[in-house]
């Protein structure tokens, strides 16, 4: 399994491991799961895939939501087909839920939606939802996205129904060896690696992807809750802020959440961090790791 934040190299390293261990990848990322988000998720391309076979990636449309409930059953299956194939299955992400919930094979619990509740607090900021959670359910608001509306609704609706979110309890399955390689870098690093991921999506047509997002029946609320590229993209389009403006605020926003990223990681004294991108990819470093 590799993790770290965004920009951090993930995807690259998780192919180099692929090819070296004879594997197949899972991606872990609550985004890149949505057909047409590719430039401003960063989603791997069949290019930089090097034929490896790349699982929960690009399958179900952004109209749809997606949550860790359907991200586990499909990790699921995915790990089955790969043992199949006598292969090796590498977990590859930056979603902290995601990994947690293959790591220790959680129970999730099945709380089926409220619209009525959903619509109320639709018409919420983030900042007032956060406050809603914090009375409802301190625990739950210390290791959630503050600034996520889709799952800070969850959280609420969660908490509304059962008192609080419950403790996630983990259920046995087969013996797995599970190693968990964490991706480290320098914060100034990780900045100027983040600026340029950004700067290249905005050359490469994110802009553009936003406003087909648009063209294809999306909400501009639900374009917001698609990422922070694609929220200031859209407000870009509705000349809401200018482009120094929409490429200042993803610069802020994309470095915060690698550090909220990291202190998500940096929960689980199970993974073995390593100081990327100072090592080299030898047969040395590779046995190091596994």
């Amino acid at each position: 399994m590799i993790l770290g934040p965004t920009a951090s190299g993930k995807s690259a390293l998780g192919v180099k491991l692929a090819k070296k261990i004879n594997g197949e990848i899972i991606s872990a990322d609550s985004r890149q799961v949505y057909k047409g988000l590719d430039i401003g998720s960063g989603k791997i391309t069949k290019k930089e895939m090097s034929g490896i076979p790349h699982y929960c990636l690009d399958i179900i449309s952004p109209k749809k939501i997606f949550t860790v409930i359907d991200f586990k059953k499909c990790a699921d299956k995915a790990i089955e087909k790969i043992f199949a194939k006598n292969k090796t299955p590498i977990i590859v992400g930056g979603t902290g839920l995601y990994i947690q919930a293959i790591v220790d094979n959680i129970i999730l619990p099945e709380v089926k939606p409220n619209w009525k509740l959903r619509k109320e607090l639709e018409k919420k900021t983030t900042g007032e939802m956060f406050k809603m959670l914090k009375k409802l359910d301190p625990e739950r608001a210390k290791n959630i996205d503050p600034k996520n509306p889709r799952r800070l609704i969850r959280a609420i609706e969660i908490a509304e129904k059962l008192g609080k979110t419950p403790k996630l309890m983990s259920m046995s399955r087969r013996d797995l060896d599970i190693r968990q390689i964490g991706i480290k870098l320098p914060d100034e690093i990780l900045k100027i690696n983040i600026e340029k991921r950004i700067k290249k999506m905005l050359k490469g047509g994110l802009v553009a992807e936003t406003k087909k997002l648009k063209k294809s029946g999306l909400s501009w609320k639900r374009i917001y809750e698609l990422g922070f590229e694609y929220k200031y993209s859209a407000l870009f389009l509705r000349r809401k802020i200018s482009k120094d403006e929409m490429l200042a605020k993803m610069l802020i926003e994309n470095w915060q959440y690698a550090k909220r990223q990291m202190t998500w990681f940096k929960r689980d004294k199970r993974i073995k961090w390593i100081n990327f991108p100072n090592f080299s990819l030898s047969p040395r470093f590779f046995s190091s790791i596994l």
